[in-house]
C-alpha cells in the first residue's frame, strides 16, 4: 500500500467510535514505529520503550471517545505518548535523556558519528566544539524549552502541532522556541567569534 492510500485517520476514528475495534489496529500499525521512536527519546531501555508505547495506545483507545478532532489524530496521539513517557519516568525516578537528535526520516542519529566537513584540523575541532556546545545548550534547557525546540527543529512539527502536543497556547510555544534558539545562540556566539 502506498502512503496516502487507505482510510484517513478521521475515518478510522469514526469506525472505532462506531464499534469496529479492528479499525484501531490499523491506527496502531500506522503509527507504532513513530511512537516507539518518540518514546525512545525519553526512555532509554528499548523494552521499557515498547511497554510505554503499548501503554500509549491503550490510553489512546480508552480516550478515543474524547478525541474531538480539533487537531490531527497523530498530534493527539503524540501528546499522549509524551505524557505517558514522562509519567513512566516519574514513577521510575528517572529523568528524560538530554536530547535525541533525529534525521528527516525520524531515525535517531548518533551525534558521535556525524560526519562534519573537516578539511583542516582546525575545522574539525571547531565542528566538534559546535556540536558539543549545541547539545550541551539543549541539555541544559528547562524541559519546556527543550521539548519545544526538539519538536520544532528535530521532529519538524508546526507551531500549531506543538501547541497541541504541549497543551500550551501557540504564543507560548513561539516564545519557548525563541528562548531556546536564543539560549543556543548565546552559547555559540563566543565560539563563532574566535
Amino acid at each position: 500500500m502506498l502512503i496516502g492510500e487507505g482510510p484517513t485517520d478521521e475515518a478510522l476514528v469514526a469506525r472505532v467510535a462506531g464499534g469496529e475495534k479492528s479499525a484501531f489496529d490499523l491506527l496502531v500499525r500506522r503509527y507504532q514505529h513513530r511512537i516507539v521512536k518518540l518514546v525512545s527519546g525519553y526512555v532509554r531501555n528499548p523494552d521499557d520503550a515498547l511497554d510505554v508505547t503499548q501503554d500509549t495506545f491503550v490510553k489512546a483507545y480508552r480516550a478515543l471517545a474524547n478525541f474531538r478532532g480539533d487537531s490531527a489524530f497523530y498530534t493527539w496521539l503524540y501528546r499522549i505518548a509524551i505524557n505517558t513517557a514522562k509519567n513512566y519516568l516519574v514513577t521510575r525516578g528517572r529523568r528524560p535523556k538530554e536530547a535525541t537528535v533525529r534525521g528527516a526520516d525520524g531515525e535517531p542519529i548518533d551525534v558521535e558519528e556525524l560526519q562534519w566537513d573537516t578539511d583542516t584540523p582546525e575545522r574539525a575541532l571547531l565542528a566538534e566544539e559546535i556540536k558539543s556546545t549545541v547539545l550541551a545548550a539543549i541539555a541544559a534547557m528547562p524541559e519546556d524549552l527543550r521539548l519545544a525546540i526538539v519538536l520544532r527543529e528535530i521532529d519538524g512539527l508546526s507551531y500549531e502541532e506543538i501547541a497541541v502536543a504541549m497543551d500550551s497556547p501557540i504564543g507560548t510555544v513561539r516564545s519557548r522556541i525563541f528562548r531556546a534558539r536564543e539560549a543556543i545562540d548565546v552559547q555559540l556566539k563566543p565560539l563563532l567569534e574566535t
